[in-house]
């Protein structure tokens, strides 16, 4: 627990500073007045104050704000502040009651700025998100080298990850290729996670190639999505060598042990362990002979492997062993070199760019399930995974967090980037601003919309938790 905690501040921190910071510093650049930068939404938590501006952090971590002369029509939106939303000075009129006036425009302030100006400092945030995200990408390049991406052949179904109503997809051969998922042609095992992603609860049309199509009903929620991913392995030659024997289990009881090679399975030659794999699946309960290799000496052994229920639906074989290597390790790796990262890394950027911006289009359109939209838990929930799985996978969940920040930045909703630069492009369509009133009452009607989505979002997180 202590871990996915830690793991949700760095990512929302990180992610939410750096959208922040090219705010700031373009502002600073075109010499905009900033007042105030705050990581988080609220009431102030902590902070201090260097020049002009005070630097904070808030209590809601689910957000932040730089506060720009001249806007002052977002302080209430962003608890920036306690004082009226329109300020000025006080003056006495001629009955002897102070008044305020209104606030006049400095020279600094982010409306006496060019509309090209005030453009880029609105959409700095978006650009460092995707910089970022560039960044991240070349670096784990740089690091790591590059894993090349398995294409759509299936080397094995893990049983124990399918989903009910998926049972049907037990039952691939080994090789088999998926060309398409409901009726999307896929090229790789990224575009087939992907178009599952995008599934709505229900029928679900495999196609492969040489095979025919298989139709499963995936439930709802996130959950069952995840799990059908994670049970496609890649096909990849990974050797029968046992790694480990789990104890009490139809392999401990045949007398298996870490490092025997198998080399037949029911008289068939074993050339990887996906085959050795599906030779057991088949056959549960049932009494395999093999012959394996151990320490340079041929044995002959019998299994019997354990029955396993899928679901009430299908019964497979388990052996309770596990091989030496993983699949994963052996994806082929190139170490693409300084420029080649750097090319890695936009690539991979803009793919995700675009998968994101399909999957909000989806949205709309009602090609996507809804349920599939989470909020801080899910969020916390996938930090705690990915950074137990290692660097790698920690830095690519935050490059990807942060496309999708940037992305959902751009949407054309007011107190966001993207309604920001709708009030610009207003400007320069009809050559006058809206009313400082008139941008208050939109950013209102954006608050209010902006606080619906994430109350969606939490509610889905909720409904996962408890498995609906």
């Amino acid at each position: 627990m202590l871990i996915t905690i830690l793991a949700t501040v760095v990512v929302l921190g990180v992610l939410i500073f750096v959208h922040e910071l090219g705010h700031f510093l373009t502002a600073k650049a075109v010499d905009i007045e900033v007042p105030r930068f705050s990581i988080g939404l609220g009431p102030k938590l902590i902070g201090f104050k260097r020049g002009e501006t005070e630097y904070v952090i808030s209590w809601l971590p689910l957000g932040g704000y730089v506060k720009m002369a001249g806007m002052e029509e977002m302080e209430k939106l962003e608890g920036g502040s306690d004082k009226p939303i329109v300020s000025g000075a006080l003056t006495a009129d001629d009955t002897g009651i102070e008044v305020e006036t209104p606030r006049q425009a400095g020279p600094r302030d982010f409306e006496s700025k060019s509309l090209p100006a005030r453009a880029l400092v609105i959409s700095a945030g978006v650009i460092m998100n995707i910089l970022f995200a560039v960044v991240v990408f070349a670096i784990s390049a740089m690091i790591w080298g590059v894993q090349a991406i398995p294409d759509t052949t299936v080397g094995n179904v893990t049983e124990e990850y399918l989903p009910r109503g998926t049972e049907a997809l037990a039952r691939l051969p080994v090789g088999a290729r998926i060309t398409a998922v409901n009726n999307d042609a896929v090229g790789d095992a990224r575009d087939v996670r992907a178009a599952i992603a995008k599934a709505g609860s229900g029928p679900i049309l495999f196609e492969f190639e040489e095979a025919p199509p298989v139709t499963v009903q995936l439930p709802a929620g996130d959950s069952a999505k995840t799990a059908l991913m994670s049970a496609f392995e890649p096909a990849v030659q990974t050797a029968p060598i046992i790694g480990r024997v789990v104890a009490g289990t139809a392999a401990a009881r045949a007398g298996l042990e870490f490092g025997d090679i198998v080399r037949t399975a029911n008289s068939e030659p074993m050339q990887t362990w996906q085959q050795f794999v599906a030779v057991v699946e088949r056959n549960p309960g049932k009494e395999i002979p093999l012959e394996i290799l151990r320490d340079g000496i041929p044995l002959r052994v019998t299994v019997i492997p354990d029955v396993k229920d899928l679901n009430g639906r299908l019964q497979y074989g388990r052996l309770g062993v596990y091989p030496k290597d993983s699949p994963a390790s052996f994806l082929p790796r190139t170490d693409p070199g300084f420029f080649g990262s750097i090319s890695h890394g936009v690539n991979e950027t803009w793919k995700m760019v675009t998968m994101t911006a399909g999957f909000v289009t989806d949205l709309f359109t009602g090609n996507a399930d809804p349920r599939s939209v989470g909020g801080p838990i899910q969020i916390g929930q996938l930090s705690g995974q990915v950074v137990r799985d290692g660097p790698e996978s920690f830095l690519g969940f935050m490059a990807l967090f942060s496309v999708n920040l940037a992305v959902l930045n751009l949407l054309p909703i007011p107190v966001l980037d993207g309604g920001h630069l709708m009030f610009l492009g207003y400007e320069a369509i009809r050559r006058r601003p809206l009313s400082l009133q008139q941008r208050m009452r939109f950013s209102q009607v954006g608050f209010v919309i902006v606080l619906a989505i994430m109350v969606w979002a939490v509610a889905n997180d909720v409904l996962r938790l408890f498995g609906l």
